[in-house]
């Protein structure tokens, strides 16, 4: 088969699809790879890393989307990308559908099978192509909400740890998933109070076995989080729904709740956010004010850290792409439920059940295509 990966255009985006290891495996495997020159720059690998895989360079992405069976990328296609997809080849990737209609009008328009990243699933009931960057982003939310939190970018002026005599930041957690944990780990290590809220009894009771007492655990509804807004001085959404778009935690109303200078940071802007005053942001210009409450909503957070990002997602995406390239994407989902989980769109029909009911269009099963 031949693979191709485009550099990544979305501002500010550094990751590359598919790494120097991970291009070795596939022509090992007798495959042809082709990579847009450049595309690993960013985080760290160049084009005679590249070459010295196997792989051929070619010049501007036009080319390796004429030239590829399967494009692997990072983000969702732009549109500019969308235009050059073409019936039959396969695009896999991060997608995160459910908030973005005009991305699913063009995917579905263009005839391709669409594999999304954050839909594949593991035996555990994971998802084990967003853990790592569940894992980056998690552990980058305390970071970047501690910068918003200073005073010159419209914080509140609160330091995350205190200061001897001086109480540290409070910090709200809602998800105890991987993020949300992740998240955690952080903030309790910048010595910040915090707090995970999630709906699950039994995460609670991992997370307090796991923190041993240095975090508070809150079963989660609405009225533990009104009661909590007023003395948070960060919140962080984690709360996730595979494929589908995220629950609103926090309303527009409910910010008068909080203090003037506190921050909430969405890292579920993806799948387009927790609270109802989000709205995606970049690297180049990642916060907004509402009503004196400071946002961070960038919604490929884990692009900060290009190089940590390339390679978590590369050692998980590799197998799934051998697979696909070894196999054809129908044997390969056909042997694989978890894999066919992936499937979202393919040859002009919608097949992921949350991404339909978020958007109101018509789905079929992923069964029936590889069936067919």
């Amino acid at each position: 088969m031949k693979i191709g990966c485009p550099t990544e255009i979305k501002p500010q985006e550094f990751r590359v699809g598919i790494t120097p290891n991970a291009a070795r495996e596939a022509t090992a495997h007798g495959h042809d790879v082709f990579m847009q020159a450049g595309a690993g720059n960013g985080s760290g690998f160049t084009d005679q890393d590249y070459i010295d895989a196997g792989a051929t360079i070619l010049a501007n992405a036009a080319e390796i989307f004429d030239t590829a069976d399967m494009i692997v990328k990072v983000k969702e296609p732009q549109a500019g990308e969308r235009k050059m997809l073409r019936e039959g080849q396969i695009l896999f990737t991060y997608l995160h559908l459910a908030p973005d209609p005009e991305q699913t009008k063009d995917l579905i328009a263009s005839g391709c099978t669409a594999i999304a990243y954050e839909t594949v699933t593991d035996r555990n009931g994971g998802l084990p192509l967003l853990a790592p960057m569940s894992e980056v982003a998690g552990r980058l939310a305390p970071q970047t909400g501690s910068w918003a939190l200073q005073k010159a970018n419209g914080g509140s002026g609160v330091l995350m740890g205190g200061v001897p005599g001086v109480r540290p930041a409070n910090v709200a957690i809602i998800g105890g998933g991987v993020v949300g944990a992740a998240a955690a780990r952080v903030a309790v290590g910048m010595g910040a109070n915090v707090t995970v809220l999630d709906r699950s009894i039994a995460r609670l009771s991992y997370l307090d076995d796991v923190f041993m007492g240095r975090l508070t655990t809150q079963y989660s509804d609405k009225g533990a989080v009104v009661e909590l807004l007023p003395r948070m001085d960060m919140v962080v959404g984690a709360v996730l729904i595979p494929g589908a778009a995220a629950p609103k935690l926090v309303s527009r109303d409910e910010l008068s709740l909080m203090k003037p200078g506190s921050v909430l940071v969405d890292v579920a802007i993806d799948q387009g956010g927790c609270f109802e005053t989000s709205r995606a942001t970049t690297h180049q210009d990642p916060i907004y004010d509402v009503d004196g409450i400071v946002h961070y909503c960038v919604a490929n957070m884990p692009g900060a850290v290009a190089r940590t990002s390339t390679i978590a997602l590369g050692n998980a995406t590799m197998p799934f792409m051998l697979a696909l390239a070894d196999k054809g994407w129908k044997q390969a989902c056909a042997d694989d439920p978890h894999l066919l989980a992936g499937l979202n769109v393919h040859a002009g029909q919608l097949t992921y059940y949350a991404v339909g009911k978020a958007l109101g269009i018509d789905v079929i099963s992923p069964a029936s295509v590889i069936k067919g």
